[in-house]
């Protein structure tokens, strides 16, 4: 196993770039910088640290898909194995069972599902898509696989229908005419039934599509077809004719038989259901329109709206179901779509949430021609599934095991927590359970086909997700399923705004001003922080205990004074005009219009939302302990919350956005520190920020940072973009390029925009050796716009021939320019930018006045090329990542104390120090002291996530308290002190030697050595895309950095040398959706949401993917088919001819000859054997193969055993009947017959 070295090395060796591709101290001279060990001796440390991860461990696999369907089409349902299959609108196939039995599919074309139609326990799935391919699903294995294609070239598919126990399949199309499909070759027959044929000959039009198929219950020789004009044909299969027809003057929908075969009923377009008797086809046996207004004897009854399904199913014991969904009254147009039940003269409407896609009534046989007993009926909509249950009166609705309520409000983050606390799932569940629905039917899911085990992942696996509508859900994702267990609405801390009240409303959002932003959660200590679009953060402590208090709330003023008007030199420019004057009328296309209010008054130190002030009942569980509020400075809306962190065991929370820092104790409940970033720096500010022109107009920042509502933005772009980042906005006829935009990373700060009528330049009150120091910016006309979403942005484009970085930033300062900046304006052409090299404000190269000792020392020190000095230095830094951690603040620090380290949007690291009081009685009453240190590291790009690890290479945790209940009144609260676990791998006294923090930005990832702050190891991750979420992750008792870009691939990288163990193309990034939830976890997992509907769980590990197969359910387990009632000797000798009808002779290759190739064309599946020929070779394949025709031999051979045992019980009943004639007319004469 490959060993690394981490060394210090004496002060004076020259260090490489750290900008060059992935290089070790040890092997390459190093990425950092030396160090000189106390009291100036000089040696060497060296240390090896065995790395146990290698590229073997590592590989991409699905694992299992949660939630509801997105867009579903159709649904079935298997009687006897008792699964559901629904079909959707994007090609996929959800299979589900019982609880734990949960499979995915995917047409690989992606067509809508049209129809779905299960082989009856047969283990297969019949699937019609709307590019006209028939598919067959093979369902005895975990991961489905097609064994076979069908595709029409001439004709499109409009139904299809497989009787049951049959393998013919028929299939109407659009034209009007029905084929026949084999389903075990999936070859055509030659058996067709034209729509000429089976209309009548003197029929001048048309009869439109087949809309329905289904077979006689009573005679299998006769087939019913449904035309969409109205018309109906009985059709002979044997004689090849007509047996009879049925014309109607409405639209037909839908067809359903009388188990007896005697009669039928058809639902129609004008909201009636008429019943046919085949004895006397020339008019309905009997006409109703069930929600029509009752007329006058001999006037036809009011239309209503299309009765798009009816099915009728018998009782034995009661009157027939009629169960029907549409048909209400257009008088009734604000009536929610619902589902009717007729049950004699009771006629009970369902009213639903959402529009009905599809319904089915689940009987206890699967045989038609026996009286159907309906249970439960399936009701499909479009956002959600229901059964109800048809045994009791009320009809109450059976409770869903399945999660397919996760998008009951858009989800709009996510949080994956592996291996936490096992008592969590229990505790978050007995006091979930304690606020389910009641109401619900007592018995238990009918859906319950399959076979599942819990597999040998046994650790406890919790997911978070947060709502547009303030809610929070916790469920239980162990062993690859998933359970809600509590549900926190963080709405309730608030007042509900009144709409119409008069009063002044300081919301920046319009609709869903609870939606969550970002979740903070510490399953030890049981924390969890919350932090909203509406510029808020609460923290909430569990307790088990109820309790009525008030809410807590703070306020917090944060803004950043480098933005204020700069007084210009007087002997250089002339005096700066009033901005009130210039404000110009611009507009953002969010249309969002409430920076001032109603009665012209700037708004100013007022919160977004108003905290409840009485007191509050708060139930068991997650209890509000502290609000923080953002307020509105001058006139402007707080920005929205870009990083939040908090600390159980100091007893603060830190978040921050693009203004600046707030560090919050919330134990004492007081505000620790407010400061604008770039007064984070001051003494040594790393970017030289020079003097910049002042904002033309507050409005536009404000305008365009106020977020429109979250409860439908996933349906169309515009909507989708507004969740997280800001809107694309333009102010001007001359916008900087495009190509510029796209290179903006959705943690870009804003720009700033030069004011036409400002002319000459303006100082900052800097120290004198920075004014020394100023460079001249060129302003940039109409560079003020907003980051562009993810959504819009494709892969990073280069501009001027160079690639700009994802946080580049269009801005410019009012400077007065030099002769040499003159000619390059007149050379560049109005209105046009400087050329640009390589990357952005967030990783450009910066000269500092410093020593060739200090440049050896600070990693970040870099050299500034002349092209780069013309860039402006933005000073919009967003605070985009923060962290706690007992580590070396300063770097002549000799042990560990309490630090938070803060990254920026242009790739800078501060260690802010936190000074604690040293005992648990100072620290209810003692201030705290939060002061930054000085100390500052910097990368390429925002900065996204931090982590340490100790001496021995092990994952260092930050530390946190041991929870207890804050309002148990049994413990004695004077002799409790806090308890504090400090997560030490190794003794505090080895720790506080030094230790490794590993920084990821968007474009690289480095790891430094504390207190040295020395470089050890940096890895350019990308170079042409940039990372939207990384993390440092425990697997197999190590730790590596897991990273997924923009371009959809997934890396990861071993710790701490930053080896490439993995570099999968997994997931392009195709909406926004996914770079907002996307989020790993330990153990090798992580999700993110792939629809609005639905989440998608994966894996990195190689293990899992090897055991992935005995983790799934199984979808099919041996039952056997229900035996047929008996018919009786009369209904035997009098109910028709269908035990005798032979299809195999009708519909085969010898009797209706074959079809003609140029009508479909047969496609092997990747599961057939065919399909196995192609994709298998050698050894494997060769046995695969013969495995496949064994199987397929074995049924052959069942099928022959059954047909010789079926021909020996019928040469013994006729050996009967033939003996007992002989006996009967034995002894009688000639003349006696």
């Amino acid at each position: 196993m490959k060993k690394f070295n981490f060394r210090k090395v004496l002060d004076g060796l020259t260090a490489s770039s750290p900008g060059s591709g992935s290089s070790s101290a040890s092997n390459s001279g190093g990425a950092g910088s030396g160090s000189v060990h106390p009291g100036g001796t000089a040696g060497v440390l060296r240390e090896e640290i065995q790395e146990s991860l290698t590229s073997e461990y590592f590989q991409i696999c699905k694992t299992v898909r949660h939630g509801f369907p997105y867009q579903p089409t159709a649904l079935a349902f298997d009687p006897v194995q008792k699964i559901l299959a629904i079909g959707t609108r994007t090609g996929a196939i959800r299979i589900l069972g019982r609880p734990g039995v949960d499979c995915y599919c995917q047409h690989e074309s992606g067509a809508a599902v049209l129809q779905l139609q299960f082989l009856i326990n047969e283990g297969a799935l019949v699937s019609a898509s709307s590019d006209d391919t028939l598919h067959l699903w093979n369902l005895r294995q975990k991961r489905p696989a097609i064994l076979h294609s069908l595709k029409f070239n001439r004709e499109r598919i409009t139904y299809c229908h497989l009787p049951f126990q049959s393998k013919w399949l028929y299939v109407g199309t659009e034209r009007g005419n029905t084929h026949i499909v084999n389903i075990e070759s999936f070859i055509l027959s030659g058996y067709v039934i034209m729509w000429n044929k089976a209309i009548e000959l003197s029929t001048k039009t048309h009869p439109g599509p087949v809309v329905h198929l289904s077979d006689s219950p009573r005679d299998e020789g006769k087939l019913l077809i449904g035309y969409e004009n109205g018309t109906v044909v009985f059709w002979d299969l044997k004689s090849k004719r007509a047996e009879l027809r049925v014309y109607y003057d409405e639209a037909i929908h839908s067809i359903d038989w009388h188990h007896e075969g005697k009669q039928f009923m058809c639902s129609h377009s004008d909201g009636s259901l008429t019943l046919w008797n085949l004895k006397s086809p020339s008019r309905p046996f009997q006409t109703t329109v069930p929600h029509g207004k009752s007329q006058r004897e001999g006037r036809k009854s009011e239309s209503c709206k299309p009765i798009l399904k009816v099915e009728y199913k018998t009782c034995r014991n009661s009157e027939p179901f009629i169960i029907f969904s549409g048909g209400l009254s257009y008088d009734k147009a604000c009536r929610r779509p619902s589902l009717t039940i007729m049950h004699g003269k009771a006629i009970t409407v369902l009213e639903m949430d959402h529009p009905i896609v599809e319904f089915l009534t689940l009987c206890e046989t699967p045989y038609p021609n026996e009286c159907q007993e309906p249970y439960a009926v399936a009701v499909l909509l479009e956002k959600d599934l229901i059964l109800v249950d048809l045994t009791q009166t009320n009809f109450p609705i059976f409770e869903n095991p399945y999660p397919m309520d996760i998008h009951e409000s858009p989800v709009t983050c996510t949080a994956y927590f592996a291996d936490c606390p096992p008592d969590l799932i229990l505790v978050l569940y007995s006091i979930g359970v304690k606020h389910k629905k009641q109401g619900y039917s007592n018995k238990e899911w009918p859906v319950s086909g399959g076979a599942w085990n819990l597999g040998a992942q046994t650790y406890p696996e919790i997911i978070i997700t947060g709502h547009a509508d303030g809610s929070i859900k916790f469920w239980d994702a162990s062993a690859m399923t998933l359970q809600m267990l509590y549900k926190l609405k963080t709405s309730k801390v608030f007042e509900k705004q009144k709409v119409g009240d008069g009063k002044q409303t300081c919301e920046i959002v319009e609709e869903d001003p609870f939606a969550v932003q970002m979740i903070y959660w510490c399953p030890e200590s049981r924390i969890f922080c919350v932090s909203g679009v509406s510029a808020y953060v609460i923290i909430y402590k569990f307790s088990r205990q109820e309790i009525t208090t008030e809410i807590v709330s703070l306020e917090v003023r944060l803004q950043c004074d480098v933005e204020d008007i700069i007084t210009p030199e007087p002997e250089t420019s002339p005096p700066f005009p009033d901005l009130s004057s210039q404000l110009p009328s611009s507009r953002s296309l969010s249309g969002s219009t409430n920076t001032v209010s109603s009665e012209g008054v700037t708004k100013d130190s007022i919160p977004c939302l108003s905290v409840k002030t009485r007191p509050v009942r708060m139930p068991p569980g997650y209890q509000a302990d502290l609000v923080i509020q953002l307020v509105w400075v001058d006139g402007e809306p707080p920005q929205q919350i870009t990083s939040l962190s908090i600390s159980s065991a100091y007893g603060i929370v830190a978040f921050g956005n693009c203004t600046g820092l707030v560090v919050v104790d919330f134990i004492q409940k007081t505000v620790l520190l407010s400061m604008g970033t770039i007064d984070l720096y001051r003494s040594s500010d790393l970017y030289q920020r020079q003097p910049r022109s002042p904002r033309k107009n507050k409005q536009f920042i404000a305008d365009n940072f106020c977020m429109r509502g979250l409860s439908n933005f996933y349906p169309d772009l515009t909507k989708r973009i507004r969740t997280s980042y800001q809107s694309l906005t333009e102010l001007n006829d001359s916008p900087v390029p495009l190509e510029l935009e796209r290179c903006k990373s959705p943690t870009s700060g804003l720009a700033t925009r030069t004011p036409e009528a400002a002319p000459g330049f303006y100082r900052n009150e800097m120290p004198a050796v920075r004014q020394r120091n100023q460079v001249h910016h060129l302003p940039v006309k109409g560079s003020r716009k907003l980051s562009l979403p993810t959504d819009l942005k494709a892969d990073l484009d280069h501009v001027n021939g160079h690639c700009t970085s994802p946080t580049s930033q269009s801005c410019s300062s009012g400077k007065r320019l030099s002769s040499a900046d003159v000619s390059k304006v007149n050379r560049w052409g109005p209105g046009r930018p400087p050329f640009r090299k390589a990357q952005s404000a967030a990783c450009m190269e910066i000269s500092l006045p410093v020593t060739t000792e200090e440049a050896r020392e600070n990693s970040y020190n870099r050299s500034r090329s002349s092209s780069i000095s013309s860039i402006d230095k933005d000073s919009k830094e967003a605070v985009t990542a923060l962290y706690f951690m007992e580590s070396f603040a300063r770097k002549n620090d000799s042990t560990v104390s309490p630090c938070l380290f803060v990254g920026t949007s242009l790739g800078m690291v501060l260690l802010i120090s936190l000074n604690l009081p040293s005992s648990d009685e100072q620290r209810f009453t003692e201030p705290v002291m939060v002061l930054p240190s000085g100390t500052f590291l910097s990368l390429k790009g925002a900065v996204l996530t931090f982590s340490c690890m100790d001496r021995t290479g092990s994952l260092m945790q930050p530390p946190y308290e041991v929870w207890r209940d804050p309002n148990n009144t049994d413990e004695n609260e004077k002799t409790w002190k806090r308890k504090l676990v400090m997560n030490y791998s190794t003794s505090p006294q080895e720790t506080g030697d030094h230790q490794y923090t590993i920084i990821c930005s968007e474009k690289q990832a480095k790891v430094f050595s504390l207190p040295s702050q020395t470089c050890l190891y940096v890895h350019n991750i990308t170079e042409t895309s940039f990372i939207l979420q990384a993390e440092v992750v425990g697997m197999c008792n190590s730790a590596c950095l897991a990273c997924f870009c923009a371009n959809g691939h997934i890396m990861i990288m071993s710790l701490p040398s930053l080896r490439p163990m993995l570099d999968a193309n997994y997931l392009p990034l195709t909406d926004m959706r996914i770079a907002r939830t996307f989020c790993f976890t330990n153990e090798g997992q992580a999700l993110y949401l792939v629809s609005p509907t639905e989440i998608q769980r994966l894996t990195y590990s190689q293990e899992m993917c090897d055991n992935i197969q005995d983790m799934l359910g199984d979808l099919f387990t041996p039952i056997e088919t229900p035996e047929a009632q008996n018919r009786g000797f009369l209904k035997g000798l009098f109910g028709g001819s269908g035990q005798t009808f032979d299809r195999e002779e009708l519909f085969g290759e010898a009797t209706a000859g074959k079809a003609s190739r140029s009508l479909a064309q047969h496609i092997p599946g990747p599961g057939s054997i065919e399909g196995v020929k192609g994709a298998a070779g050698g050894v494997m394949g060769e046995l695969t193969r013969a495995r496949i025709a064994l199987d397929e031999r074995g049924q052959r051979l069942g099928e022959l055993e059954e047909k010789t045992a079926g021909m020996m019980t019928s040469a013994e009943a006729f050996s009967k009947h033939a003996h007992e004639l002989m006996l009967k007319y034995k002894d009688k004469k000639w003349y006696q017959f």
